[in-house]
């Protein structure tokens, strides 16, 4: 099916902005909830404040769960939580923004592209994005046309990848239309916080990835490695994905903007 481009303006598409409910404290106080995250002897605690997320919690500082532009088509987070974020690396609250509930807008890329960030900070500018990866919509930026509407004509937006780097793309880069089986940037395991990995192994998918890549791997996390590691490396992050797609819940990152 032949894809639609984006128009000036994501908000011509009608995208849904109900706020995701972030994980509730551990009961208790908000101290011995602190200490419960921290903790990083015992894995059971984040899983089991991610199974128990309230629909009533309030948000976590630092991190979003609605929409800062409401009343607009496209659901984005507020500008300040973008610079921060985009500022520095946090692999983990990307996990977190992109979990399945969120309400915060997605675009697919339409061919092979260059990452580069225009507005600087953090981003792999080495790397591709590959044709049909998913990335959020961070900041939308509409040509000054001088009052003229033209559809497609010089908009262009910050996004954010799953590794957690922030990249620029133009309007004609990206679609809306979701294919079939959107691509992601890889994750990083050993990048994420302890919490959000804990928690992460509490799907038994995710654990036997991890187990697989841990045996395959040893403790190497560059430099020359096996094809095997390779592989299992790339099925953990693959899995990690495909558990937060299907509706895997996290608690909130250790480290936040």
């Amino acid at each position: 099916m032949k894809r639609l481009g984006l128009t000036v303006g994501l908000g011509l598409a009608l995208v849904a902005c109900g706020g995701s409910n972030p994980e509730a404290a551990a009961p208790g106080s908000p101290a011995a909830a602190e200490k419960s995250e921290a903790s990083e002897s015992d894995a059971s605690e984040p899983a089991a404040e991610s199974a128990k997320s309230g629909e009533g919690s309030a948000a976590p500082a630092g991190v979003p769960t609605s929409c800062a532009n409401k009343g607009g088509g496209t659901c984005l987070p507020s500008k300040g939580f973008v610079q921060k974020l985009c500022a520095d690396s946090y692999p983990g609250v990307a996990l977190y923004l992109f979990a399945n509930s969120s309400p915060w807008t997605r675009v697919y890329l339409r061919g092979k592209t260059k990452a580069w960030n225009a507005s600087g900070g953090a981003s792999d500018n080495s790397s591709f994005l590959e044709f049909d990866e998913e990335v959020i919509v961070l900041v939308e930026r509409k040509a000054d046309l001088g009052g003229m509407q033209v559809s497609g004509a010089g908009a262009s937006y910050d996004a954010l990848r799953w590794d957690g780097s922030c990249v620029t793309l133009s309007s004609e880069e990206v679609s809306l239309d979701k294919p079939p089986s959107p691509k992601s940037a890889k994750v990083e395991w050993r990048f994420l916080d302890d919490n959000v990995q804990e928690a992460l192994r509490q799907d038994s998918k995710v654990n036997d990835a991890y187990l697989a890549r841990r045996k395959e791997c040893g403790g190497a996390s560059s430099g020359e490695v096996s094809m095997k590691c390779v592989k299992a490396d790339q099925k953990l992050s693959d899995v990690v994905v495909a558990h937060l797609r299907g509706g895997g819940k996290l608690p909130v990152p250790s480290k936040v903007p």
